[in-house]
This record gives structure tokens, C-alpha cells and sequence, in this order.
């Protein structure tokens, strides 16, 4: 029987902390006068009331862990339940979307998606701008300590990989997972100022520096303007490629750096292929937009910098032109959003750890059919992978790529068209948040789209970040009996 307990205690924890936050843009917009300001705080009201039935009715929860079970719970339960609180100001106040699609753009930014179904950013209260900004940043820090300490004990997609990584390597000097938390806050926190500094400093107006700061260190993408990053200049384009570049690197690695040691940094295999296959893809897009139109070589690879490192690190800020550059682009731009960035970091998509160890499996298989009684055990980063990894590893690839088809197809017999419901599963099973499509090139959001397909996408975007085995294991019945 699962002691519920502790997940219980836990999600009202967030909801209280939730209320608590919602209060800045409650008190945003009351100071400008809006009546939304009311809709704010009546919202804040609900979440804290259940957040605080929640724990005091599990207060004797505490001094309990959490065993492997209650993680899946707990999991599941950030991912799909806080997220309704998170639609409350949008569904209660301004700009009164439908409970569907307040909880898509709240599910949008708790998993640092950035797809939206709002148009008219500039029109909203910047109230409903901040929280926006603030459920990215809340998303990622959620994400990234979920990555670091609860993946790895979950098995999730061969993340048990890095179990030994994540505890044994800080044994000496920190042996509890608290102390690893603790430092992450302080790594997070520091991005994101510095974010905000240099937005701001090479600038961009000190609201808009502050919401994209947020969303920039959560790889989450949503915008304070509908234009996304169209009107800024080009340092703060450069700028904003080198944080999205950093924030999708495995915190684990900034820790151990917080304490003295920069070597593993260095020498991260993962690190350096998503460096390596980032840079090819920048390259080969800025060549050919040389090679076939009038445009200039740094306008052409900063562009590409910036618009291919949003998608690869499954942020989602882009340029107003980007999606018209044609069909080779949209070719290099969909295999990175699907490989995504780094596991351990807030980012998305299959991870390249897990696209690398793809390879050498593939890899290893050709070798065998020359050779098939060969002894070829797999080594990632000098270090031997365990056979249940790669099954686990070689499962979630597997199920990725059919949700890909099966939710595309689904999303077609709603009256999508193909390119559009392709590329509408594509960024949000991957958390990227880019849209592409016929329906999506009217106001660069998701607005369009018929309910059963925005619903779809809302379950996507869940199962991009929580992973399908997770789901699976949840309702097969040996789960609840042991």
C-alpha cells in the first residue's frame, strides 16, 4: 500500500509556496489600478487554502522519505496538478482563456514549453507577463532538482546512469541530497541575475530584462512581447545564445564547480557533443542562408545562433523571420529539438546523453554482425554501462518516437494539417516551443487550434517531461501492490 502521505505534503508545500509568489503580480497590478490585481489575489487565496489543508492534514508525514513509488508520484502530481493552480489568473482574470487553455499555458510554462495560446501580449496587464515569466523560472528550478535527485532513483530513460554521478561524486563534501539542492538554488539564482544584469545593461528595458531573465535561465521562453526577441539588438541576441547555451548544461557540473572543481566541466562528454553537434547545426544553417540569399555572413550566424540554440536547448525564443527560411532549416531545426540539450538541466528533448548512447548501441550492433561472438560492452565518458541502462535508455527512445506519430496523427483527425500537427507535437513532446505550420503563421501561437488538439498538446507536454514510463508504471498494478 503507498503511503500518499509525503506526496501529499509535499505538493501542498509548492501550492503555499505558490500563493505566497502569486502576490507580486497581484500587487503589480493593483498598483496600476487594474481590477485584475483582485483576480490575482482571490486566486492566490484558493491555491494557499488548499495548500495549507494539504499540509497540515499530512503533518505527520514529516521525518519520512520518499521511496521510489512515492518519486513517481510526486512527480507526476508537480507536472499535472500544480499546473491547475497555475491557470487559476489566467482562467479567473485577464485574459480570461478557457480552463483548457489556461491550463495549456500554465502546463506551457511549468515545463519551460514556451508554447502559448495568448495573442495580444502587449495588451495584458504586466501582472499576467510576470507569471508567466515566474512559472518558467519556477518550472525550471523544479525540473533541475528533479534531474539531479529524483530521475536517477526513478530509472527514467537509463537516468540511473548518473545516480553514482550525482551522490558519490559530492560523498566527501556533500553527502546529502539537501546540500546538492541547496548549491543549485545558489547556481540558479546567480544565472539568473546575471541574466537580468546584461539584458539590462545591453538594453533592454528593465521589465522585459527581468521576464526574460526568468524564462531565459529556464529555458521556458515565454516572452514579454509577441515578437519574441525580433526588436532587441544584437548583443543582447548574442547574450541571450550564451545563457540559453549555459542554462541547458548539467547543473551538476556548476555545482561541483561552486566547489573548486572545474575539471569534470571540461571533460563532460555530453557537454562537448552538444557543443559539437549545436555548432555544426549553426554552421550548416548560416551557409546555406549565405549560399542562397542576399543576406549579410554575421546577420546570417547570429540569427542562426541564436535561433538554433533556442530550439536545441528547448527554450523557444526566436526571431520573426525564422520560420519562413525554408525547408532545410526546418530539417535541422526539427533532429535538434528532438535530440534536445544535456540531462541534469531544465532543458528537453530525447537529451544527447541519451542520443549518444543510441549511437554506440547502433553502432555496436553493426559490429556484431561481422562478429557476433565479440565481448563489446558499451563505455560512456570511461565508464562501463550497465545492460538494464541501455534497455531502460533504448525504451524511452522507442516510446518518444511513437508518441511523436501516434499524437501527430491523432492531432490530424481534429482537422489539423500535417506540417502543423507534426511540428505541434514535435514542440511540445520535446518542451521546445516553437510552432510552425499554416495554423500557427497567423499570430505565432497555438490559438487556433481546436480544443481535443489543444488537450492533446497539454497531455505532450506532461509526457515530454515526466516520460511515458513513468505513466506506464503508474498504472500497471504491481506498482500499487508493493
Amino acid at each position: 500500500m503507498v503511503d500518499f502521505r509525503p506526496v501529499a505534503y509535499v505538493i501542498g508545500r509548492i501550492l503555499i509556496v505558490l500563493a505566497i509568489l502569486m502576490l507580486a503580480p497581484a500587487i503589480i497590478d493593483w498598483r496600476a489600478g487594474l481590477a485584475n490585481g483582485y483576480d490575482f489575489l482571490a486566486s492566490a487565496a484558493l491555491t494557499g487554502v488548499v495548500g495549507a489543508a494539504l499540509t497540515l492534514s499530512t503533518g505527520n508525514a514529516l521525518g519520512h522519505g520518499l521511496d521510489t513509488r512515492q518519486a513517481y508520484l510526486l512527480t507526476a502530481g508537480i507536472w499535472a496538478l500544480v499546473p491547475f493552480f497555475g491557470a487559476l489568473p489566467f482562467w479567473i482574470g485577464a485574459p480570461g482563456l478557457s480552463l483548457n487553455n489556461a491550463y495549456f499555458e500554465a502546463v506551457s510554462g511549468i515545463t519551460t514549453t514556451g508554447a502559448s495560446v495568448i495573442s495580444g501580449l502587449a495588451e495584458l496587464p504586466r501582472g499576467v507577463i510576470l507569471w508567466r515569466g515566474m512559472l518558467n523560472w519556477l518550472g525550471g528550478l523544479g525540473i533541475a532538482f528533479i534531474a539531479m535527485i529524483f530521475l536517477p532513483l526513478m530509472r527514467i530513460g537509463g537516468m540511473q546512469f548518473f545516480r553514482t554521478e550525482g551522490f558519490d561524486t559530492f560523498g566527501k563534501v556533500l553527502p546529502r541530497a539537501t546540500d546538492i539542492a541547496q548549491q543549485l538554488l545558489i547556481v540558479y539564482l546567480t544565472l539568473t541575475v546575471a541574466t537580468m544584469v546584461v539584458y539590462a545593461v545591453l538594453g533592454m528595458p528593465a521589465f522585459e530584462a527581468v521576464v526574460h531573465g526568468l524564462a531565459t535561465v529556464a529555458t521556458g521562453g515565454f516572452s514579454s512581447n509577441d515578437d519574441s526577441f525580433t526588436r532587441y539588438n544584437a548583443s543582447i541576441l548574442y547574450a541571450a545564445a550564451l545563457f540559453m547555451f549555459l542554462a541547458s548544461l548539467p547543473y551538476i557540473r556548476f555545482v561541483q564547480l561552486m566547489n573548486g572543481s572545474a575539471v569534470p566541466l571540461w571533460q563532460d562528454a555530453q557537454l562537448r557533443a552538444y557543443a559539437r553537434w549545436l555548432g555544426t547545426a549553426v554552421a550548416a544553417v548560416a551557409l546555406w542562408r549565405i549560399w542562397t540569399t542576399n543576406i549579410g555572413v554575421e546577420l546570417a550566424f547570429r540569427e542562426s545562433l541564436f535561433n538554433l540554440t533556442s530550439i536545441m536547448s528547448s527554450t523557444g525564443f526566436g526571431t520573426a523571420s525564422f520560420s519562413g527560411w525554408g525547408g532545410f532549416m526546418l530539417v535541422v531545426a526539427f533532429v535538434i529539438g528532438v535530440i534536445g540539450a544535456c540531462s541534469g538541466s531544465s532543458a528537453a528533448g530525447l537529451s544527447v546523453f541519451r542520443v549518444q548512447l543510441v549511437v554506440a548501441v547502433l553502432k555496436r550492433e553493426v559490429r556484431r554482425i561481422g562478429n557476433p561472438s565479440a565481448v563489446d560492452p558499451i563505455r560512456y565518458d570511461g565508464r562501463p554501462v550497465e545492460e538494464d541502462v541501455l534497455n531502460a535508455l533504448i525504451l524511452f527512445v522507442s516510446s518518444f518516437i511513437l508518441i511523436l506519430g501516434v499524437m501527430s496523427v491523432a492531432i490530424t483527425l481534429m482537422g489539423v494539417d500535417s506540417v502543423s500537427a507534426l511540428f505541434a507535437v514535435w514542440t511540445t513532446l520535446g518542451n521546445v516551443g516553437y510552432g510552425f505550420g499554416p495554423m500557427v503563421e497567423r499570430t505565432g501561437t497555438f490559438i487556433d487550434f481546436p480544443p481535443g488538439a489543444i488537450a492533446i498538446m497539454t497531455l505532450c507536454m506532461i509526457l515530454g517531461r515526466l516520460g511515458l514510463l513513468a505513466i506506464l508504471v503508474m498504472v500497471l498494478p504491481s506498482f500499487w501492490r508493493r
